[in-house]
Order: C-alpha cells, then structure tokens, then sequence
C-alpha cells in the first residue's frame, strides 16, 4: 500500500527558505562587526530583494525573534543538561570550557543586542532567558555542592558563580584586562572552585 502524502505549497517553502535566508544574513552581519546593518545590507547577504525583507518580517521584533531562535539552535551544545555528574574538578573544568566557547561565540552578537536593548521588548526578553538558560546550567552542574548549604547560601553562591562566569565577566576579562581566551578561562575556573570550596 502506498501513502499518499500531502503536496509541498511552494510558495510556503519559498517564504520559510527567505526568511532562514533573511535571519542567517542579520547573524552573520553581526557576527562581523556590524553592529548596525541596513536593511539593504541585510537583503544584499540574504541574496534576497529589499522589498521581501519586509514582505517576510512584520518589523524588526519579529526578525530579531528569527536571529535568536536561529543563535539559539545554533548554540544549544554549549548548555548541558547533565546534574551534578562527575568529581568538581572535573566538572568546573568542562563548564568552563562550554562557557568560554559561547561566550567567546556570541560576544559580537551580544554587543550589537546590547545597542538595541533598551528600544526592543523581544530583545530583552531574549538577553533574559538566554541569562536565565546559563544561570540554571550553573545550578545543575553543581547542585551537589549546593544541596549541602541552606537555600539562603545557596542562592548567594549561585548568583556569585553567574556574575563570574556571564558575558560581562567575560568582556572584562577579554576586553577590558586583555586577557588571553586561555588566561580568561584560568580565571573562571579559579573563582569557580574558590567560591565552591566555600560549602565543601
């Protein structure tokens, strides 16, 4: 018996390939440096006409909705989903190597979400659960540690551990202290198992 299968509406695979199209070439834009890219910049990389950006996103919101999902898909191996698995040393070694990588990764396309952030609802939700995606990682990889203090000392180690291993501590480190990606890592690392060794 053969299964009938419902027809692909072209037009449909056409609109959803120029919107990937659209999405990926705002990414890529900023992943350059561009901190500001045009529409007509945006259309030239998509390959795509001025007049089919606008045709495909509503406004800017819905394409920053597009940029997000495509960064988040994109980046989702560098956020564990393991509890507690494994000796600390060895623990906080591969967080930290995950983290800097994404840290690393996003950094341009974090500058150029900083610019608009203040002027954009998606956006800043977006920043948010992406903080809130990294801060719960913090949570699983050392819950065995944190399921031995009270949920006060608790709190307070997890929130000290998010402050040093976040985008900002990163920046500062790279940007600001011309640390090294190696020497950055070191320093994460480092205040990890410090303020950890804390509850041990």
């Amino acid at each position: 018996m053969t299964t009938a299968y419902p027809p692909v509406d072209g037009r449909t695979a056409r609109a959803t390939r120029t919107r990937s199209a659209v999405a990926a070439a705002l990414l890529g834009l900023l992943e350059e440096g561009r901190l500001r890219p045009t529409a007509a910049d945006i259309a030239e990389r998509a390959g795509v006409s001025l007049r089919s950006v606008f045709q495909h996103f509503d406004d800017m919101e819905s394409l920053y909705a597009a940029v997000a999902e495509a960064q988040m898909v994109r980046l989702s191996r560098l956020i564990s989903q393991e509890t507690g698995v494994g000796p600390l040393a060895a623990r906080a070694s591969a967080f930290v190597e995950r983290r800097a990588e994404l840290l690393e990764t996003i950094t341009p396309v974090r500058r150029a979400a900083l610019l608009q952030e203040p002027f954009s609802e998606e956006l800043a939700r977006r920043l948010r659960l992406a903080h809130d995606m990294a801060r719960e990682e913090i949570e699983r990889t050392f819950a065995p540690e944190l399921a031995g203090v009270s949920a006060a000392n608790g709190n307070d180690i997890v929130f000290a551990l998010d402050v040093a291993t976040n985008w900002s501590a990163w920046d500062t480190s790279r940007r600001l202290n011309g640390l090294s990606i190696e020497e950055s890592k070191r320093v994460m690392e480092r205040t990890i198992i410090a303020l950890l060794k804390e509850i041990a």
